[in-house]
């Protein structure tokens, strides 16, 4: 069904790689040479790798310009801080500080014992110094101060104020009223027993220490000292501490870098190893081990070419980027198994810039498809710097890989087919016999002998995994019952996979940045353990001129507080106001405060008395230009949670008449739920679209191209679902190979698609088969491949690497399975690519293996009358059979087929053999072929799109008549139609 075709733009790519194949073939050295002179030259950016790194977690994992980032600048214009008169509810960045949590050993940690240790401790971090140029740095220098005193840890206060009687006395819990101040010990005391807002006991105490913001390199300086002597005084008996700083994220998370080195190491010998093993031969002349060798060593010129070429131009390398070169080296050697998968399918008595060509003929719109696929500059789009500078790195990486392919890789394919034409030992390059004679042992013809081939074919001997895919596999595939089966078992995989998406989780956890046996992540542990009752105190902020003294328009503001403190998860008993408080100081000192001028007038004394509301207030030229008030969020303990709190405060603001915003610094990375899933989403359409477009162009039927699409959603939903079981969130990281699972899902299923639309078999099980046979090894080489490549990671004690491999595993055995599962089966359902079967004659099928060569003809006919026409099939293999089929044992030959028509007697001279059956050869598509009856003696003609003539047809044997021939085909039993094809062609 021709009007199925969609090979206008397939069929002259693939002619233009065949020509661009012959030219490398032709000149190797330049093509090998030139990619590593560009690589060590583009390597030289390795020079800037530590001037480019980019590890900052707000910048990297937080989108640019998220609302948050807008509120913190409001806040930070509108009220900035007050150094003397230090308050960290009103702080807009996380503060600057050391912390430390203490975890009783015994049921409570309100005893004198424990609180002896905890003392120790808070005078050890007290007299910490650090000495700069003579200058000690201490505590007491750089603390943040509340008038002019070191913010101090109230329940030490309390502590130390009732002593002995600490232990009896009644601590009302979340505030306690100590001297004329209520202490609010929510922050402070976790775990707690609470009977009758009565302490009763707590499993867990947590101090701050504040430092001031103005000198970062100094305090900076302190808190590493306090990382490294802190540790030291550890040795307790009633608590147990964790610890961190403001700086610990930061530091820890920088710190995971190091870790991946040494596992990119490993997997660069893993997958040496199992490319060698993979393509080992035992046969000393076809061995492909320095094939192998040479293909890992592409991936590696990809990735230092790529790699040197972002730095060189100042692309930000965040420790994302360290995943990628696991990435490239699983797709280097995809691509490589498909290049010698076809080269060893050429003639081995071609020329090797022919086998070449042929290679680059049927395997480069293949790896095109899947390299155009897998690059993903699309995931520019996203808001995540993080995800920006992966897809620059890897997606440049993939082009690189693809071009070093083509040229690199390709050329060594040459020279090292040179070396088999001379029937060359793979590791001495001595010349060595073909055949071991009689009176050598096994061992010398493993090691001595060599260069053999298929006798039918001329093509190398097929590796036994191909044969398992042709004998067995794709048989036991095409069974109806199986097929059953594998339906069912799709079922199964697609119910799976729909419920995990229901399951998914958003966000990523802060904890994860840093490294499992990080000192960070027990302290982040003890924290959501025992502190997670109270959330953060959030800012709800009037944002421009608004008239507080109005009785309608507070009772508007009033009635959106209410609203606020309505939300499920907001302690409607704590709420800090100076609105609230000015009015209380109006009605005791007898002021009209819904007087503007009365308002105005006394607002600035107010605030003198009440300096913590004065960083609350923009009063500005008698003017209040912004103000604020807090409301303190319960129960906030996980990424749901702290999602749900941030839409619900930001629609609540919303809806209220009142110009209202929210603001609390963990928002800056809250805001990342707001974006995640769209961002996916909108990544994973678009580039879906753009691969049906790249699919429908390259891919020679529009239905198979949707069968690749489908497989596209199909594995993306699959990865989803199976991510989610396996406890990865959706976030930042996931997001970023969600976004490369794209690519990869439809790697697998576009090669076999392709395949099976190339195939000649004649029905949709045997194309399926054929497909299968042709490609099944390389795919399940190149998935074992990457898994290998990635596998290392698996060990990994960070988060952000074995989210990369639990993703990537799930995509390419989810991608495997479809591609040599799901798709061949769905392929035989809804095979519509070649239209109807053709006839032919079953009892003549068996000799499709007989047949060779790589002809490139069109339609082969007459210009005879029609009534002069013998019709004939055209079997897959591009051969038909004569009307008579006797051996071919004597010269001239008996009566076996009038291929010119001169006689019915086919002289030598007139036609190839293969064994001793006549055969010839046309198209790489099924045609009627018409042949002359006897008594005709015209010529044969050439139709179609495509020029046809000498240059291009070949005799039985793959070699190409113009020039040198095979030991199939000699000088003089060329048939005499290719010296013909000129003159009736045109060409």
């Amino acid at each position: 069904m021709a009007g199925c075709k969609t090979d206008c733009v397939e069929k002259p790519i693939s002619i233009g790689f065949q020509k661009f194949g012959r030219f490398v073939g032709s000149n190797p050295w330049w093509f090998f040479l030139c990619p590593l002179l560009i690589s060590t030259l583009l390597g030289s950016g390795f020079y800037f790798l530590e001037e480019r790194e980019s590890n900052d977690i707000e910048e990297q994992f937080t989108p640019v310009n998220g609302p948050a980032k807008l509120e913190r600048q409001f806040v930070q214009q509108n009220f900035p801080l007050n150094d003397s008169v230090f308050s960290n509810q009103r702080l807009y960045t996380d503060g600057v500080y050391a912390s430390f949590i203490a975890v009783s050993t015994s049921p409570s940690i309100l005893t004198r014992a424990a609180f002896r240790e905890i003392e120790r401790l808070d005078r050890s971090i007290r007299a910490l110094n650090v000495s700069v140029g003579g200058e000690a740095l201490t505590f007491d220098g750089l603390c943040a101060r509340r008038y002019k005193k070191c913010i101090p840890n109230k329940i030490l206060d309390v502590y130390n104020f009732y002593g002995e009687r600490f232990e009896k006395t009644e601590l009302t819990f979340p505030f306690f009223r100590f001297g004329f101040t209520p202490v609010f010990l929510g922050y402070s005391v976790g775990g707690v027993n609470v009977s009758s807002a009565v302490l009763k006991s707590a499993k867990a105490i947590r101090f701050f220490y504040f430092l001031k913001e103005d000198n970062r390199s100094r305090t900076d300086l302190w808190l590493n000292e306090f990382l490294k002597v802190f540790p030291s005084n550890l040795s307790t008996k009633f608590i147990k501490v964790t610890y961190s700083t403001s700086l610990s994220r930061q530091v820890e998370f920088e710190a995971n870098t190091k870790d991946v080195i040494p596992l990119f190491s490993i997997t660069y010998v893993i997958a040496i190893a199992f490319s060698i093993l993979s393509c080992l031969r035992f046969d000393c002349v076809r061995n492909k081990v320095w094939v192998a060798t040479f293909g890992v060593l592409s991936a590696g010129l990809a990735v230092l070419s790529s790699f040197g070429m972002m730095l060189h131009i100042g692309v930000p390398f965040v420790m994302t980027v360290a995943n990628s070169p696991f990435l490239i080296l699983g797709i280097g050697v995809d691509d490589m198994f498909i290049l010698i998968s076809c080269w060893q399918q050429t003639n081995v008595h071609d020329r090797v810039e022919d086998r070449l060509a042929n290679t680059y003929k049927e395997a480069a719109i293949s790896i095109t498809i899947t390299t155009l696929t897998d690059v993903f500059y699309i995931g520019l789009m996203t808001p995540f710097r993080s995800v920006q500078s992966f897809c620059l790195y890897t997606s440049t990486s993939i082009l690189f890989c693809y071009m070093y392919s083509i040229t690199f890789f390709g050329a060594f394919l040459v020279l090292n087919g040179r070396r088999e034409n001379r029937n060359q030992h793979w590791l001495t390059c001595k010349e060595v016999p073909e055949e071991c004679p009689t009176d050598q042992s096994k061992w010398h013809e493993l090691c001595c002998v060599g260069g053999a081939y298929d006798l039918h074919t001329g093509s190398e001997e097929v590796q036994p995994m191909n044969h398992f895919f042709k004998k067995y596999y794709g048989p036991f595939l095409t069974k109806s019952w199986t097929k059953v089966f594998v339906i069912l078992l799709y079922m199964l995989y697609l119910t799976v996979s729909i419920y995990g998406c229901f399951q998914i989780k958003e966000g990523i956890d802060l904890r994860n940045l840093a490294a499992d046996d990080s000192y960070v992540v027990r302290y982040y542990d003890d924290e959501k353990a025992y502190f997670s009752e109270y959330g953060p105190n959030i800012m709800v902020i009037v944002r421009s001129e608004f008239s507080y003294w109005d009785e309608k328009n507070m009772s508007d503001l009033e009635s959106c507080v209410e609203d606020f403190k309505n939300l499920s998860f907001i302690e409607k008993d704590i709420f800090t106001s100076w609105i609230k408080s000015y009015k209380y100081y109006g009605y005791h000192t007898n002021l009209n405060l819904s007087a503007e001028h009365v308002f105005k007038d006394n607002l600035g004394t107010f605030l003198r008395f009440y300096s913590d509301f004065r960083q609350d207030v923009n009063f500005t030229n008698n003017s209040i230009y912004a103000s604020r008030f807090f409301i303190q969020t319960v129960n906030i303990s996980t990424a749901l949670d702290e999602m749900n709190m941030l839409n619900k405060l930001r629609d609540t603001a919303q809806r209220c008449p009142v110009p209202l915003l929210v603001y609390h610094p963990a928002f800056i990375y809250h805001d990342q739920y707001a974006v995640i899933v769209s961002n996916t989403i909108q990544n994973i359409a678009v580039t879906t679209a753009v691969m049906l477009l790249i699919s429908l162009l390259l891919i020679p039927n529009p239905l198979c191209s949707l069968w690749v699409t489908f497989s596209i959603a199909s594995v993306i939903v699959g990865v989803t679902g199976f991510m989610a079981l396996w406890d990865v969130n959706l976030d930042t990281i996931s997001m970023i190979i969600l976004v490369v699972c794209i690519g990869f899902s439809v790697d697998f299923s576009a090669h076999i698609s392709y395949s099976f639309v190339s195939s000649k078999k004649l029905s949709a099980n045997e194309k399926a088969v054929d497909a299968l046979f042709s490609l099944g090894y390389p795919i399940l080489q190149g998935a074992v491949s990457t898994i290998l490549g990635v596998v290392v990671l698996s060990a990994s004690k960070n988060y952000i690497f074995r989210t990369f491999f639990k993703i990537m595993f799930l995509v390419i055995f989810f991608g495997l399975f479809h591609g040599i599962t799901f798709i061949p089966v769905f392929l035989t359902f809804f095979d519509m690519c070649s239209g109807m079967y053709d006839k032919v004659n079953k009892d003549k099928q068996g000799l499709e293996d007989q047949a060779t060569g790589n002809s490139h003809g069109n339609n082969i006919q007459s210009k005879a009358k029609e009534n002069d026409l013998t019709e004939k099939e055209i079997y897959f293999n591009h051969t038909f059979l004569p009307d008579v089929t006797e051996p071919c044992n004597s010269k001239p030959c008996p009566s076996v087929w009038g291929l010119t028509g001169i006689s019915q007697d086919v002289q030598n001279s007139q036609m190839c053999m293969i064994s001793t059956i006549p055969m010839f050869k046309v198209d790489s598509q099924t045609y009627t072929v018409h042949m002359y009856a006897n008594h005709d003696t015209a010529t044969f003609a050439v139709n179609g799109q495509s020029k046809c003539g000498p240059d291009d047809q070949n005799c039985v044997g793959n070699v190409n008549v113009k020039s040198e021939m095979s030991n199939h085909c000699t000088a003089n039993n060329i048939p005499s139609i290719f010296s013909s094809f000129s003159d009736v062609d045109g060409s």
